[in-house]
């Protein structure tokens, strides 16, 4: 088997998933956005999941992304790429040229940074707050906490297009804990967008009210090293 069917196998074996736990999900009456997760993959791969239907797509690295997807967003322009991963200071501008999510809004130099260059460029962008639920010194984030705070001051000082939250659970954890709190934050907030949920745990993800899961390995296999 080849690897276009292989990916596309894959690609209708999740949408068959995320349906399923969609209809399984009483609290949830919206069947959760598929974001393939694509760092790291050749264009090769990419196009054998955009001809198998994909549209929305995921990657960690701005310069990764600027390199790979500008000639695969001119052929197929009604595809959309969110950043998952940190963003530096000195990559926003590219970032906002590139993506057209931005789910890794994580601290103030970066909101504020975003802010300045969307106005400066016109490049407006929907953002996601992401939320260190589980409070790891070594991850990104902001904590629980100071989460109210952090939007309010996003939307109403910077004027940025807050949409949704995003998280990453601790891996030694039960995701299921910090997804409920992603959600409870959430709601509090009055934001709808829960991107939440991997490859080992978008079905958990699911029902607790994710509106996109971030699938990698189980669409596009091992990474390449």
């Amino acid at each position: 088997m080849n690897t276009d069917q292989t990916i596309q196998q894959r690609l209708n074996q999740i949408r068959l998933d995320i349906e399923l736990a969609s209809s399984e999900c009483v609290a949830n009456h919206i069947q959760p956005e598929l974001v393939a997760v694509s760092k790291f993959h050749n264009a090769d791969h990419i196009l054998a999941a955009l001809n198998a239907g994909q549209r929305i797509f995921g990657e960690n690295r701005v310069q990764e992304a600027a390199d790979k997807w500008p000639p695969l967003k001119f052929a197929y322009p009604d595809c959309k790429l969110h950043l998952i991963g940190p963003l530096q200071s000195n990559k926003v501008k590219l970032a906002l040229q590139i993506f057209d999510v931005i789910e890794t809004v994580d601290r103030e130099k970066i909101a504020t940074s975003l802010s300045k260059h969307m106005q400066q460029t016109e490049l407006y962008k929907d953002c996601y707050i992401q939320i260190n639920t589980g409070e790891e010194q070594q991850k990104a984030g902001i904590i629980p906490a100071d989460a109210n705070a952090f939007i309010t001051f996003c939307r109403n000082q910077l004027k940025l297009k807050i949409v949704g939250l995003m998280c990453i659970p601790p891996v030694d954890e039960n995701p299921a804990m910090h997804f409920a709190l992603l959600k409870k934050i959430a709601d509090r907030n009055g934001l709808v967008n829960l991107s939440m949920g991997m490859s080992a745990d978008y079905k958990t993800a699911i029902r607790f009210g994710a509106t996109h899961v971030r699938i990698g390995t189980a669409i596009f296999g091992p990474r390449p090293t």
